[in-house]
């Protein structure tokens, strides 16, 4: 069907070499910049805190000295 004409007259264009290559640059830009967020951000989108769970219980330290 892309090859033959539409009944109504609607034939349209391919587009030019210069806008197909444009279109992947910036798709392939814009799902590597949504990848990089998501690993560095993924983990604080999903709930957890960089400070939660690092093994050091601060408040017992300070509890225990005074």
């Amino acid at each position: 069907m892309a090859g033959g004409s539409h009944p109504s007259g609607f034939n349209p264009h391919l587009p030019g070499f210069r806008y197909q290559f444009l279109s992947k640059a910036l798709g392939a830009t814009m799902w590597f910049f949504i990848l990089y967020r998501a690993r560095e951000d993924g983990p604080k989108l999903l709930g957890r805190h960089p400070w939660e769970g690092h093994g050091h219980s601060h408040h017992d330290e300070h509890s225990d000295h005074h």
